[in-house]
C-alpha cells in the first residue's frame, strides 16, 4: 500500500489522533519511506512502549544514532501533557508536508519526534479534563499511568518513561531540543509563546547563540507567516500589567534537563484559548523554522556546543539557587483590556478580559536572575554501592564511572545537612526538602570494595553537580534519596547515661559551660532532663558520625 496524502487534511481539523491511531500511522510512514526510521526505544509506565521517529537517518539503527550523535541533531518531544496535544499534529504535518514536497534533505539535519512521550496520558482520554483550552474534541490526561507529571521527572526518574527517555536522549545527544505545550494563564492576543533556558545558566557560547541569533531569525521568520513569537507569559502576580518574568528551567523541566547537556532547548506554549487548527499552525511552523534554522546553522551550533562543554571544564565554581532579582526591564506587549465585575456566581469581583478591546504597550518584564548559592566543583565525587537508586540513575544518564576494587581509606570532604524543611504534602510522589542548609566537612572516610568514584571531566558534568550536591534545586536529597540519613539509629537510658555525662563534663570543659548558658536561657531545657542529656550526648563521641551526614564523597 502506498503512501496517501490523508493525514494532512484531517488533522489540521479539531481532532488529535488516539495513542494507537498515532503508532500505526508511524508505523505505515516507516514501512513505506526508508528515509523514516521509527523504533521503539523502552517502556512507558502503561505497559505500552515508547518510540522515536527519526528523519534523515541511515536506515541502520546503530548508524542512524552514531549519526544523530556525530552530526547536527534535532529532538522534538510530543505530549508530554497529553491533554496538549498541538506538537502531535504538527509533526505529523510536517512529516506529510516532507513527503509531499519530495522527501528532499538536503541541508536537513537528523530530526527525531517522540510521537507522544506520555502514553498513559494518551491513553486517559476524554473531552473534559481540559475545563480552559478551546479543543481539539478529544484529549489525553496530565498526568501518566502513575498520575505523575512526567514534566516534573526528569532527575528523580520516578517513572519507567524517564529512563526510556534518558535512553533516547542520549542515544541521539541532540544539539537542538523542543518541548511541544499548550499554556494555562492570561489571555492575550499571542497564539505562539516560548522558553528558552535561563541566560544565566548557559555557557557563554550557548547564551550569545540562542539569544542573539537563534531567538531572533525564528521572531524573523514565524512573522513573515503571521505569528507573533513572544516570550512565555509568566505572570508576576495576577494580570500582564502587573508584570512578566522569564520561566526558570529547572533540571526537573524536559528542556532544563536537555541544558544540563548544553543543547540549545526551548519549550513551545501555544495559547489555550485559541482554536486547536490555529495552535496546531503555530507549533509547526515553530518547529519548521527550527529545522531549517538547525540544518542551515549546523557548524555554528556544532561549535557553541563544543565551546560550551569546553567552558564548563574550565570553570571551578558550580552556581545554584537562582533567584529572580527586582532588576526590572519593559517588553512591548499585546494584550487585552480587563475589567473586574461582579461574579454571577459568588457576588465577588472577577478578572474579565475583553478581546473586542487589544491594546500595544509596555508591560515590567523580570528576566534577570543571580545565583545565590555555590561550591567549589570537586574533581570527583564518590556514591557508595548501597546508593542502587542513584547508581541506576547515573547509568541511565551515561555518566561514566568506576568502582573500587578494594577497600580503601580516602579523605574527602562529605556534606553534613545542618537545616532543611519539607512540604507539608505530597509534590509529584514526594515530601521535596527545601530551605537545604550544609557543611562539607573534610574526614578520612572508609570506602568499600564496589563504591563508585565519579570524574567531573566529563560532559555529564553539571547533571552529576545538580543531583550530588545537596543543595541545588533538583538534587537527590532534596527528592529524597537519602532520607534515611537523617534518622538517628542509637539512643541511650537516661538512668544508664548519668554516669557518663558526669564523666564527660570533666573531660569537656566546653560543653559544661555551653550546657550551664542554655539553662539559663531557656526554662523548658532547664527543666528536661533528657534535653539536657541529650545536649551532652549529641556534643559526645558517642554520638553517631552517620546522622545527618549523606554517603557522597567530594574529592578535590
Amino acid at each position: 500500500m502506498l503512501y496517501t496524502p490523508v493525514l494532512h487534511a484531517q488533522w489540521t481539523q479539531n481532532t488529535s489522533p488516539t495513542y494507537p491511531e498515532l503508532i500505526s500511522y508511524y508505523q505505515k510512514l516507516d514501512a513505506q519511506h526508508k528515509e523514516i526510521e521509527l523504533y521503539a526505544m523502552g517502556e512507558s509506565d502503561y505497559g505500552l512502549p515508547i518510540y522515536v521517529c527519526i528523519v534523515n537517518g541511515a536506515q541502520d539503527s546503530l548508524k542512524t544514532f552514531a549519526k544523530a550523535r556525530t552530526s547536527t541533531t534535532l529532538l522534538v518531544n510530543n505530549a508530554i501533557h497529553a491533554g496538549e496535544p498541538d506538537g502531535v499534529n504538527a509533526c505529523l504535518i510536517w512529516l506529510d508536508n516532507w513527503i509531499r514536497n519530495g522527501k528532499k534533505t538536503d541541508g536537513l539535519p537528523v530530526i527525531a519526534f517522540i510521537p507522544a512521550y506520555n502514553v498513559g496520558g494518551m491513553m486517559n482520554r476524554s473531552s473534559n479534563s481540559r475545563a480552559n483550552q478551546n479543543g481539539p474534541e478529544e484529549y489525553g490526561f496530565r498526568g501518566n499511568a502513575q498520575n505523575l507529571d512526567l514534566n516534573r521527572d526528569f532527575i528523580k526518574m520516578d517513572s519507567k518513561n524517564a529512563f526510556t527517555f534518558a535512553t533516547i536522549y542520549h542515544a541521539l545527544d541532540p544539539d537542538v531540543f523542543v518541548d511541544t505545550h499548550v499554556s494555562n494563564g492570561a489571555d492575550y492576543q499571542y497564539t505562539l509563546t516560548y522558553i528558552s533556558s535561563m541566560k544565566e545558566r548557559l555557557a557563554p557560547s550557548l547564551r550569545s547563540l540562542t539569544y542573539e541569533k537563534v531567538i531572533p531569525s525564528l521572531t524573523t521568520t514565524l512573522k513573515k507567516k503571521k505569528w507573533d513569537l513572544f516570550p512565555y507569559v509568566e505572570l508576576l502576580k495576577e494580570t500582564p500589567e502587573e508584570g512578566m518574568h522569564a520561566f526558570n528551567d529547572l533540571p526537573r523541566y524536559a528542556m532544563g534537563y536537555a541544558a544540563l547537556f548544553d543543547a540549545v532547548s526551548f519549550t513551545v506554549e501555544t495559547h489555550m484559548l485559541k482554536p486547536f487548527p490555529q495552535r496546531v499552525q503555530a507549533t509547526h511552523d515553530f518547529i519548521a523554522d527550527l529545522i531549517v534554522y538547525t540544518g542551515t546553522h549546523s557548524t555554528e551550533i556544532e561549535l557553541a556546543r563544543k565551546e560550551a562543554r569546553t567552558y564548563w571544564q574550565q570553570d571551578k565554581q558550580f552556581e545554584f539557587a537562582y533567584q529572580l532579582t527586582d532588576k526590572k526591564d519593559s517588553i512591548l506587549f499585546k494584550g487585552f483590556e480587563f475589567t473586574n465585575p461582579p461574579s454571577p456566581v459568588t457576588g465577588l469581583p472577577r478578572l474579565k478580559y475583553h478581546e473586542d478591546r487589544p491594546y500595544e504597550k509596555f508591560i515590567p518584564y523580570f528576566q534577570t536572575y543571580q545565583a545565590k548559592d555555590s561550591v567549589v566543583i570537586p574533581s570527583h565525587f564518590i556514591v557508595g554501592s548501597q546508593c542502587d537508586e542513584v547508581i541506576e540513575r547515573l547509568k541511565a544518564n551515561q555518566v561514566q564511572f568506576t568502582r573500587f576494587d578494594k577497600d580503601t581509606v580516602i579523605q574527602i570532604a562529605q556534606e553534613r545537612l545542618s537545616e532543611f524543611k519539607s512540604y507539608g504534602k505530597p509534590y509529584e510522589g514526594h515530601f521535596y526538602h527545601n530551605e537545604v542548609k550544609s557543611n562539607a566537612e573534610l574526614i578520612e572516610q572508609h570506602f568499600k570494595k564496589g563504591d563508585v568514584l565519579i570524574s567531573t571531566d566529563q560532559y555529564q558534568r553539571n547533571f552529576l553537580l545538580s543531583i550530588l550536591i545537596s543543595r541545588a534545586e533538583d538534587s537527590y536529597f532534596r527528592w529524597n534519596f537519602f532520607d534515611s540519613y537523617l534518622q538517628q539509629k542509637e539512643y541511650f537510658s537516661p538512668y544508664v547515661f548519668e554516669e557518663k555525662a558526669v564523666e564527660i563534663l570533666k573531660e569537656k570543659p566546653w560543653i559544661k559551660e555551653e550546657l550551664e548558658l542554655m539553662k539559663t536561657a531557656d526554662k523548658s531545657f532547664r527543666e528536661s532532663q533528657w534535653d539536657q542529656l541529650y545536649f551532652i550526648y549529641k556534643n559526645s563521641e558517642l554520638f553517631e558520625e552517620s546522622y545527618y551526614l549523606l554517603p557522597i564523597g567530594l574529592k578535590n
